[in-house]
């Protein structure tokens, strides 16, 4: 069903006998971030060894696959390709050699200066191999004159704008980078001595690996036999934590700047209830990221919360449509509607979305067809109307719903009897509500508002040149 996409998540484990099993285990917890191809990149403390596939991570690591991992350090990536077609070339963990040895680099984020610094790369003989913005790092560390690592490091994202966590592995170090923004997410935990990296703290449970605490925005993290050490080179900046992993990205169970992801998700229910509140018989959830804001809601106006909406999880990467044409077909092989549940009543559906509003009208007419009397439709985050440049895969705002028509235009469209956003001022109370805020953090909220904190040059340069052949 077109959702926003999930960017990516990145994992990573220094000195540990078990790394490339561990970053297995690892990678399957942060599955959500990314559903495309996965990898793994080990290091013997001589060499990097790598596995990378499309697919589900589950399907790429067999036992012998791990076993050919040796190694006792390990970084890994789940990919949903945010820049770079869905190709082989663009999988990751990327892997070079150059004449300072070998380098490997995964990567969440998306730079939004890629093509311009591509350009000018390639412009000095640069040769890509990939269409990803992370290959654009690789060949700033590779061009730097810094002698150590870090400070290439360092050097090469001095001149990257945007939203970037990023984990390295060299055969003798593992370095673990995040935007002086903070956009995406980056955890750091250890598992007995062992410093362990991740997108989510949900990667750490399944280890049951200790957290220990956020990379902060701007700062480098080096690991090597001599320890940790922290840098922060870049000058602090407003933070701009992106708002969307609470309302729907990141797995519930975790935790984002102090804050638990279902309590955040389930206060976004109860806000949006006091908002738009609706006569109605019963609560049903758009699964699976609409339960704990449907919960939410449910429990702030006493109205009973039902499975009204059942989602299989056993649809794979492609199916055969029938020949005679199943209206509903695609968001079908996802849900059904339970007639027992649904007839007769007044039905109000919480999702947290709508992006082109074709899926929303499809559920809605569905929802109808089993019976139900009136349909209440009601979105835990405000219309989206925005493209994100930093790392979220979202159709252009041109495909955006929200970015043409009101909030009734959308609700005629989809077809129910009414429809309430929750309001961005709802949001932030939410996300602030379990939690005692310290006045420096700030997110990102660019889909909704369209205020990018981060200066979008790439796109700039394509409207200039636009305008420039007089289009």
């Amino acid at each position: 069903m077109p959702k926003l996409k999930e960017e990516c998540g990145v994992f990573g484990i220094f000195d540990h006998a078990e790394a490339s099993n561990l970053t297995y285990l690892g990678l399957h917890a942060l599955q959500h971030r990314g559903q495309e191809s996965a990898g793994i990149v080990t290091s013997d403390g001589v060499n990097l060894h790598k596995h990378r596939a499309m697919g589900l991570v589950s399907d790429i690591f067999s036992e012998d696959v791990l076993a050919g991992l040796p190694g006792r350090s390990a970084i890994g990536h789940v990919r949903y390709s945010t820049t770079g077609s869905s190709q082989t070339k663009n999988m990751q963990p990327i892997v070079i050699n150059y004449f300072r040895g070998a380098l490997s680099i995964a990567h969440n984020g998306n730079l939004t200066n890629a093509k311009t610094l591509r350009d000018e790369l390639e412009g000095e003989g640069a040769i890509f191999q990939s269409t990803t913005d992370t290959e654009v790092i690789v060949h700033l560390i590779a061009k730097s004159k810094e002698e150590k690592l870090v400070q290439r490091v360092i050097e090469a994202l001095s001149r990257c704008k945007g939203a970037y966590s990023l984990m390295f592995l060299t055969p003798e170090m593992m370095i673990a980078a995040r935007d002086p923004y903070g956009f995406r997410p980056l955890v750091m935990g250890k598992l007995g001595d062992s410093p362990v990296f991740a997108s989510e703290t949900c990667a750490f449970d399944l280890i049951e690996a200790e957290f220990v605490r956020e990379i902060e925005p701007g700062e480098i993290v080096i690991v090597d036999e001599k320890g940790v050490e922290s840098f922060k080179p870049f000058g602090e900046q407003k933070h701009s934590y992106c708002v969307f992993e609470y309302i729907y990205f990141a797995r519930p169970d975790s935790f984002l700047t102090g804050r638990n992801v279902y309590q955040v998700r389930k206060s976004l229910g109860k806000q949006l209830a006091q908002e738009h509140p609706a006569e109605a018989d019963i609560v049903v959830a758009v699964p699976d990221s609409g339960v704990p804001s449907a919960m939410g809601f449910a429990e702030e106006t006493g109205l009973p919360l039902e499975l009204g909406l059942l989602r299989s999880h056993y649809m794979g990467r492609t199916f055969i449509e029938p020949q005679q044409s199943i209206r509903n077909f695609g968001v079908k092989l996802k849900l059904n509607a339970i007639r027992e549940v649904l007839d007769g009543k007044r039905v109000v559906i919480v999702d947290d979305s709508i992006v082109r509003g074709t899926t929303s009208r499809k559920i809605v007419k569905m929802i109808r067809a089993a019976g139900a009397k009136e349909i209440h439709m009601r979105i835990s985050s405000p219309p989206t109307k925005f493209s994100c440049y930093y790392g979220i895969d979202t159709p252009i705002k041109e495909e955006l719903i929200a970015n043409s028509l009101d909030t009734d235009e959308i609700r005629k469209y989809i077809t129910s009897d009414s429809l309430g956003y929750l309001s961005m001022e709802g949001v932030m109370k939410a996300v602030n509500s379990s939690k005692n805020v310290n006045g420096k953090e700030h997110f990102c909220n660019a889909c909704f508002t369209g205020k990018y904190p981060v200066e979008l040059t790439d796109q700039k340069a394509k409207i200039n040149q636009l305008k420039l052949f007089g289009e």
